[in-house]
């Protein structure tokens, strides 16, 4: 089997795996984006996606989304979903279409401070450390009501919906209890006052999306299950 053809089957299954969640919850697998997770992919294999019809791909590192967003298309819309240190803002600002990993005030403050200085209006998920891992980035759920106004009311930012990643498992299941207190700390916040749309949930990977969209995901981050049988990457 060529590298082309694994893609399309791998991408085939997954898209599969998307349709039968969506079954299951009475959702349209449309309301659900797959964000190819393509940070440790051959740039070939990020080319094969794109042929057979991606065009949402997320980058953990600002640096190769740069360099990887001036290799394509316009028509890609890049996510950066890793960590973003404040001064890598800018940087990022005009390639990317959604920053899924804003993990704290400062960095909000930045990032709104950055895209005025370029005309633009950023949009971005929250990152909420919903099972308290201390190895893991984001606000508390506690943390995130007390700023909310502040958030809110940045210019530049337009704070879209909410982000987590659920601990490593291999039961899905236990990821459910995670992906359902962020929907509902999503519900929480749409209450307030001061509220955004919030229309967007990011939460779901290769092992456990399929409760992810359960659970009300509207974006899934899968990079394994697109590129397994094509060797390292």
């Amino acid at each position: 089997m060529t590298h082309h053809e694994q893609l399309a089957a791998n991408l085939d299954a997954v898209r599969q795996r998307i349709a039968a969640a969506c079954r299951r919850c009475e959702r349209a697998p449309a309301d659900v984006t797959l964000v190819a997770v393509t940070k440790y992919a051959d740039l070939d294999w990020v080319r094969g996606l794109y042929a057979l019809g991606l065009r949402d791909f997320g980058e953990s590192r600002p640096q190769q989304l740069v360099e990887r967003a001036a290799q394509f298309p316009a028509d890609v819309r890049w996510h950066l979903i890793g960590h973003l240190q404040r001064n890598k803002a800018a940087l990022v600002l005009p390639h990317v279409v959604t920053i899924h990993s804003v993990d704290s005030v400062r960095l909000a403050r930045q990032i709104s401070t950055d895209a005025g200085k370029s005309n633009l209006s950023a949009r971005v998920l929250l990152e909420v450390n919903v099972s308290g891992e201390e190895a893991k980035d984001g606000f508390s759920a506690q943390e995130l009501r007390a700023v909310w106004s502040e958030l809110h009311a940045l210019p530049h930012l337009r704070a879209e919906g909410l982000m987590t990643m659920a601990p490593l498992s291999d039961d899905m299941e236990s990821s459910r209890p995670v992906f359902r207190a962020l929907r509902n700390l999503r519900d929480e916040l749409l209450l307030f006052p001061d509220r955004s749309q919030l229309s967007q949930l990011s939460m779901g990977m290769s092992g456990d999306f399929e409760v992810g969209i359960e659970e009300g995901a509207t974006m899934i981050r899968v990079g394994s299950a697109l590129f397994e049988g094509l060797g390292e990457g």
